[in-house]
Order: structure tokens, then sequence, then C-alpha cells
């Protein structure tokens, strides 16, 4: 079986010598349009007195190629972008595949410090987790991968359709790709759904009004009847010309109308012509799995695609521009009122498909934000898909590691959580790994949650709504302290459980600004409470006498730690996860190293 980076690779040699052929083609065609035209200016200044058919003879040799050069020259153009675009995204997945995912958008406008567990898992930023996910083409595909990560499944069923549809999507390199392409290169920067959606709910004042109809019908029939009168001499030609002008300034009455649609709407719309193919790839596939089977029916009208119906607007558009040429507006204008037409045609158009807009380009971004998961789940075939569980509560990993860690460096450990309550206390030195062990099993339970492969040779896990804390900060704006940060975060867990939700709680150091006293009484506490309020979680702490908690609830709580080992005056770390509690501390080891002066008993 052929591996990712034998894919990508494969794919960018491809690219690259294709790319070559392009770029001489259109260096070849351009040299070709400028002796044709050199030719044409040449022929016509030569022949200028040799008759006329010999000058248009001239003409048609010379200038007809020139202008069929353009066109060819354009589409070769095209090519070169979309060979470019795909080179690149090829590049930049094996540079992921290394670790760099620099050429990846990294989601930081999702960055929230109040969110449930976004932020103490670093899903958004530099260097995280969506940034390693993330290969959507389009803005609404970016908004629904954050969303599905900011909003975790917590139904089997669920999770195991969108398993079946990753699986489905991981099998199919060749359509992600093109799908990638396709919405990068067809595609604006920026986000235009809720100028969209604006413009599809707003109302079609113009489509119903009786004066429009009369208009409309009565303009193009005044000036035939007008224009034949003054041709067969029943009444004066002039009578044609006046209603003509006169039209035109009519017109202007509705140029506001019109420049509203162009402006405001019109570059938005057009954007709707990349989810038109989007569409159509999307449609051409046969898929196995059900949930994008479902996703496909959503992007049917009685049987047809919404991609034919999303090409004619943006054809609509495109002749509304029309209106840009001064001498096509006055010709337009006074015989059909042009302007006005486009918009009714275009009103029409919304009135039809208007509410089915926002869920095209919803179901658009599902496929766009499957597509990253896809790709995930296919650069990395030694992750596993995890096991469901339907009984509350059980986590139980098998040599798990963390996804953004290089392979080299990620140490691998076990997690053990088989009912409901139940907690691991995690004792350890500084620097030991406690905190990474936290954050991998956050991480790896989202994308389980979500769908993904995850890290571990084996996981079951029965999904409840993941809640941590792990990173609380101060917040100088609110006045508010460290302290107080913290016990909002703690408050909002016990809310949550006497609302009768089910959680799976991660915390590092709870209660870590307020005193040793209050915070050993504090966290004993806590930890009973939790067990009174039947939850599950994972506890880390320097604080030793946690530990003793295993003795009040011997088949509810259960000591793991993390190790630091002194050999021979020098300090090492196995970071491995041992039974029990803590043995070794190093802080007083490690200020004895930078020669700071510690008094032994």
């Amino acid at each position: 079986m052929i591996t990712p980076n034998d894919w990508y690779t494969s794919r960018i040699a491809e690219t690259a010598k294709e790319l070559t052929n392009i770029k001489k083609r259109i260096l070849h065609i351009s040299l070709l349009r400028i002796v044709f035209f050199l030719a044409g200016i040449t022929a016509v200044i030569a022949l200028f007195h040799a008759g006329t058919g010999v000058l248009i003879g001239a003409v048609c040799c010379t200038f007809l190629p020139f202008l069929a050069l353009i066109k060819l020259h354009n589409r070769f153009f095209a090519r070169k972008e979309w060979l470019e675009t795909q080179e690149q995204i090829n590049r930049n997945e094996l540079k992921g595949l290394e670790g760099d995912f620099s050429g990846f958008d990294e989601g930081k406008e999702f960055v929230n410090p109040e969110h449930p567990y976004s932020f103490d898992l670093d899903l958004f930023g530099r260097n995280s987790l969506f940034q390693a996910i993330n290969r959507t083409c389009t803005h609404i595909g970016k908004q629904t991968l954050a969303r599905w990560m900011q909003e975790h499944l917590t139904q089997k069923e669920l999770i195991e359709l969108r398993q079946q549809g990753v699986r489905d999507m991981s099998e199919r390199n060749e359509f992600r790709e093109e799908f990638r392409i396709t919405g990068l290169v067809n595609h604006g920067k920026t986000s235009d759904e809720e100028e969209i959606r604006r413009w599809s709910e707003s109302p079609s004042n113009l489509l119903h009004a009786t004066w429009v109809k009369l208009t409309l019908w009565g303009v193009p029939l005044i000036n035939i009847a007008l224009l034949a009168g003054g041709l067969t001499g029943i009444c004066s030609i002039s009578w044609f010309g006046l209603m003509f002008m006169l039209f035109v300034i009519i017109s202007f009455a509705v140029i506001k109308k019109a420049t509203l649609v162009q402006q405001t709407y019109g570059e938005k719309l057009k954007t709707l012509n990349s989810y038109a193919k989007l569409i159509a790839l999307a449609r051409q596939q046969v898929w196995k799995s059900a949930e994008v089977q479902q996703l496909i029916e959503r992007l049917n009208i009685d049987g047809h695609s919404p991609a034919e119906a999303l090409m004619q607007l943006s054809k609509e558009l495109d002749r509304l521009d029309l209106r840009n040429n001064q001498l096509l507006y006055v010709i337009l204008e006074g015989s059909i009122f042009f302007q006005l037409r486009q918009v009714v045609r275009i009103e029409r158009w919304k009135e039809r498909y208007g509410h089915h807009l926002m869920q095209w380009l919803e179901t658009v971004g599902e496929l766009d934000a499957l597509c990253s998961l896809g790709t995930f789940a296919y650069n990395h075939p030694d992750y596993s898909y995890p096991s469901i569980s339907d009984k509350p509560f059980q986590f139980i990993a098998t040599a798990m590691g963390h996804p953004l860690m290089p392979a080299e460096q990620c140490v691998k450990n076990d997690a053990l959580i088989p009912s409901r309550p139940f907690f691991l206390i995690i004792t350890g030195a500084n620097m030991a790994g406690k905190s990474t062990y936290l954050r991998t099993i956050g991480v790896n339970y989202l994308l389980a949650c979500i769908g993904c492969p995850v890290c571990c040779k084996q996981l079951t896990l029965y999904p409840a709504q993941l809640i941590t804390s792990l990173r609380t900060s101060d917040s100088l704006t609110d006045n508010e302290s460290y302290f107080f940060a913290e016990l909002k975060r703690l408050k909002r867990i016990i809310d949550l459980l006497n609302e009768g939700h089910e959680l799976f709680i991660i915390l590092d150091e709870i209660l870590k600004g307020t005193n040793s006293a209050d915070k050993q009484k504090g966290s004993l506490d806590l930890i009973r409470q939790f067990m009174h309020l039947q939850t599950n979680g994972i506890i880390a702490t320097h604080d030793l006498l946690l530990g003793t908690l295993a003795e009040q609830f011997p088949d509810k709580i259960r000591n793991y730690c993390f190790e630091a080992d002194i050999k021979e005056n020098e300090l090492s770390f196995s970071y491995k996860l041992r039974e029990g509690v803590a043995q070794n501390m190093n802080a007083c080891f490690l200020m004895k190293k930078m020669g700071i002066i510690i008094q032994d008993e």
C-alpha cells in the first residue's frame, strides 16, 4: 500500500512536470500573439489601398488567430494556476507529515479562554490541533470544522455515523485534492455568507409590482411599434428616437436598485459559482457512507443538482455587468429597459431558490470539513478508530500518544477509567509529564468524539461532555484574580453536574491561587463532591495527600504518577505512567543545581 509520503511526493512530481510544459506553451503562445498582431498591423498598412476584399482577408488571417490565441492563453493560464495550487497543497502536506503545519490556517480567531476545553487543549492558534487538521477551502467549511471541534458529539450513533463518513472520505485522495483546489482557485478569502444570507432572506418587492410588469412589456412593444411606424411612413421616425431617449432617461430611476444588487451583492453572489463546482464534484462520486449520502441528498432539488441553479444565477449577474459599458447601457436601456429586466430575473431566481441557498452552502461546508477529517485520517494510517461505548462511563486507552508530538519524542501511556464514578489522581514532579498526559487524553477524547481516528493502539470511550481546567488566567479588564477565575470554572462544572449533565472532567493543579492549607482542604472536598455527583475525570496535582483519597474510595479512585529519577546527581524523566503516588520531587534538587542554597534538615 502506498504511504501518504509517497502519494504526495508522486503528485508533486507529476504536477511539476505538467507545470513545466504549460509554462512553455504559455511562452510560445505569447510569442505567437505578438507575431500575429504585428503581422496584422503590417498587412493593414501595406494593403490599405489594395482593395476591400484583400484588406478583409489580411485582417481575418492575422487578427482572428490573434483573438483565438488570447482565448487559448487564458485557458492555459487558468491551468497553470490550478497546477501551482496543486503543487503547493501537496508540498504543504509533506511538511505537515514532518510536523510543520505553517502552510495551513491556524484558526486564531476561534481562540477563546472561556470555552469549556478548547483553550486548555490548544485547539486553535499556532501549532494547534485545528491547524494540523484544517484543510478547508471555503470560509463556511472552516467555520463548520471549528464548530465541530468546539461542540463535539455526545451520541454514540452520531459519532459512529461520522466515523463512516471520515473513513469513506479518507479513501478518496484524488477527490479531496480536486475539491480543495477547486475551492482555493475559485473562492475568495473573505466571508460572504452573511451578505448572501441577508440577500436570500430580503423581500422581492419588484417581482410582483404591477408597474414593473407593465414597464417590461410596454417599453419593447412601444419601441417596436414606433420603429415599424417610422419605417412604413405611418409616423415620423423621430418619434422612435424621442421615446428611445426618454426611456434611457427614465431608466436612471432604477439605477440605484441595480447598483445595489451589483455592488453590494454582485461579487459575493458570484462566489456561488465556486460552490456550484464543489457541489458538482461531490455529486459525481458514488458514496458508501450514510452520512455523506445524507449530505448529497440535501443537494437535490426534485432530483436535480443545485449546481445548475447556482450557475444560472452567476450568468444573470454577469449579464448585469453589461450596464458598465456606456454604449451598451444606452442601447439596452432605451430598447428593453435592461437593468430592470435583469434585476427582476435575479429576484425571480431568489424567490425560487433563495430559501434553499444557505442549506446548500452549509452542506458544502460540512463536506469541506469532512474532507479535512478524511485527510487527517489518511495522513495517519497507524491511528485507530475508537470503539464508542454505551456504558457510562468508560475511557480505556492503550498506548496513547499526543497527535502533535513528533513520533520519535512521543512516549505513549495507557489510561483506565472503567466505570462511573471514577477518578484518576496523577501526582509527580515538575516537568515529569503530568500536564502533557492530561492534554493527550483530552485531545484524543475530542478526536474520538468528532469521528476521527486517535493516536492510540486501542481506545474505548463513552462520549460525555468534555470540560477542563488546565490553564486558568487572571483577567485584568474584569478585575478578576487568578483564584476567582478558577473558582468560576469549578462552579460551572458543579452547576452542570447538578443540572444532570454527563461530564468528563480534566483538571490540572486545582486551587493554585490560594495557600497550602486552603488548597489541600478545598481539593479534598471537591473530589469528594465529584464522587457524590457520580462523575468521572482526571486530576493532576503536586499535593501527595490527595493520594489518600484512594483509601476512602478504593473502587472509585486510582493513583498514578510520573516520577523524576535522580541518578549520579543527574535528573532524568521516563515520561512513563506508573501506579501509586509519586515519591521523588525535583524542586529542591533543581534549585541546588542552579546555585540556590537549600538547607538540609
